[in-house]
């Protein structure tokens, strides 16, 4: 008797690469902006947003911040919300990151569940609320660029 087994096929590392996207905003690196979304990454597994934030100079030592744990993102015309999954280097409300000085910049990340693969625009919303809360509204990003920064591309491993 004979049986057939079929075997999954694991991927390759650059399979896995040409499953997603990179979409890097031009303006992602402008340092004289207070906040803004350095770039995208949409897989079929999550969707990654990588932010730069500026301590504020009004406040002395730059002030605290942390991110709401209901932070959602939703296709621009949309109702469906992908909630936060993780938050990296930025902590979870009522944690805060206090920062040293004013002008300091924090690079962090929020993962959420993959978005539909015909997406091009979403609302990044921590809270739709009264305050001072980290929302962006319409982001187009299917015209960033799909090069890295200069800025981030590592040039050795020494």
């Amino acid at each position: 008797m004979e049986t057939d087994i079929e075997k999954t096929k694991e991927k390759t590392i650059r399979e896995k690469q040409q499953d997603h996207e990179v979409r890097y905003n031009p303006e992602g690196m402008n340092y004289n902006a207070s906040h803004s979304v350095k770039c995208i990454e949409c897989t079929d597994e999550y969707t990654r947003i990588d932010f730069i934030y500026k301590a504020p100079s009004h406040y002395i030592h730059g002030g605290w911040v942390q991110m709401d744990r209901n932070c959602f993102i939703r296709p621009v015309g949309c109702n469906t919300r992908y909630t936060l999954i993780q938050a990296i280097n930025i902590p979870i409300a009522p944690t805060k990151h206090y920062f040293n000085r004013s002008g300091e910049y924090l690079r962090y990340t929020l993962l959420f569940p993959a978005l539909p693969k015909s997406t091009r625009k979403i609302d990044i919303i921590e809270k739709e609320a009264i305050g001072t809360y980290f929302n962006f509204y319409n982001i187009d990003f299917s015209k960033w660029m799909t090069i890295p920064h200069a800025g981030d591309i590592q040039l050795s491993k020494n």
